[in-house]
């Protein structure tokens, strides 16, 4: 019983300190001293209209309104994701995204601010007990009493005081140990943090992010233009095939095994062409060339060009490139193309292993 008293008191305890620090500043005049209020809140509520469609000045805020629903979208789904993994629950962002939608398409009629979840809102709302939507209607309601009749009462609250609630209940989102863990595993994704967060200390939270999902942009698109690419050979007594700088296998001269870790378009199609160059020339003995494709999901245009001027060149220089545990969509891709042509008939293996046999025996009987 003391427990649940105690849990009661802390949840009420950003009530009682917002009632009590505004009557002494009402009772001791404490901002003609100098301490900061809300001031004058005008009262009523929003009136509906449709005039916003007249305005001529919706052009110009067609692009903040852009960069504000995009910040409130992510804002809302970033925080929601915390929550939930606090009660070990589940988001749908898409469910999310079309709830923020309709929500301020009612917003827009009904004249009222852009809706939302925020940090601040939503933790002093968990902070404070809230299990389901039923804490919104309540507050909902609370809010418009006091914006009808209450809001001379608020005229000599504290900012200090909002702001101490908001810093405590959003203080429990800092999380230094992931940061800590972000250094050691990938410095990258720490670059991306800092940078984030120094862009909405110094530029603002708008610019702030802008930056961050422009770096995120530029580090995914340097990893994609060298993605992972590893020669394999066959484990001993088995048909598993690893990277022949991680493990002990078997590996032929005449038989070069490819195996691509990354969907194949225009940012990286030259770094596998680099790879091949370097591997051919390392293998004089070289006759055939697969690639394991059962990483790729997806392949464009200039990917194909690469591997056709690819194939080309290598048959004229003897080595015949073949391809393996290719994926339906990517062979559909393939039938569209002149790839497939340029192959030998039927060179196209369904598995690693069916490869290997096919074509070790074959570069043996033409010795």
């Amino acid at each position: 019983m003391s427990q649940d008293r105690a849990q009661l008191m802390g949840r009420a305890a950003p009530l009682l300190l917002v009632i009590l620090t505004t009557a002494a500043v009402a009772t001791l005049h404490l901002d003609a001293r100098g301490v900061a209020t809300v001031g004058e809140i005008p009262a009523g509520l929003p009136q509906p209209t449709l005039s916003f469609l007249t305005n001529p000045a919706w052009r110009e805020l067609l692009l903040p309104a852009f960069m504000i629903a995009l910040i409130g979208y992510v804002e809302s789904v970033s925080v929601a994701k915390v929550l939930a993994r606090k009660r070990r629950q589940k988001i749908d962002p898409n469910q999310e995204l079309v709830a923020l939608g309709l929500s301020n398409l009612g917003a827009a009629v009904a004249g009222t601010m852009p809706v939302a979840g925020g940090f601040n809102r939503s933790m002093v709302n968990f902070a404070a007990g809230a299990q389901t939507q039923f804490a919104a209607l309540i507050t909902a309601i609370l809010v418009g009493t006091v914006t009808l009749w209450l809001t001379p009462w608020f005229y000599y609250l504290p900012q200090a005081v909002l702001a101490a609630i908001i810093i405590v209940s959003v203080a429990p989102l800092i999380d230094l140990a992931t940061v800590r863990e972000s250094w050691r595993d990938d410095r990258a994704d720490t670059l991306s943090l800092a940078t984030t967060f120094g862009g909405v200390l110094f530029l603002g939270l708008e610019g702030g992010f802008v930056l961050g999902v422009l770096l995120s942009i530029a580090l995914y698109q340097w990893r994609a233009a060298k993605p992972h690419i590893a020669i394999v050979g066959r484990v001993p007594g088995t048909e598993h095939y690893r990277n022949i700088h991680r493990h002990q296998v078997e590996t032929w001269p005449e038989l070069l095994l490819v195996r691509i870790d990354e969907s194949l378009y225009f940012a990286n199609a030259a770094y596998l062409d680099q790879f091949v160059a370097n591997a051919v020339a390392e293998r004089p003995q070289l006759s055939h060339l697969v690639f394991l494709m059962n990483a790729v999901n997806h392949i464009d245009l200039s990917a194909i060009e690469m591997l056709i001027g690819l194939t080309t060149g290598l048959r004229e220089a003897g080595i015949t490139v073949h391809l393996a545990e290719v994926k339906g969509p990517v062979m559909d891709r393939l039938q569209q193309s002149r790839l497939l042509a340029e192959l030998p008939p039927g060179q196209v293996f369904l598995s690693t292993e069916e490869a290997v046999q096919a074509l070790i025996q074959k570069s043996r009987s033409n010795f």
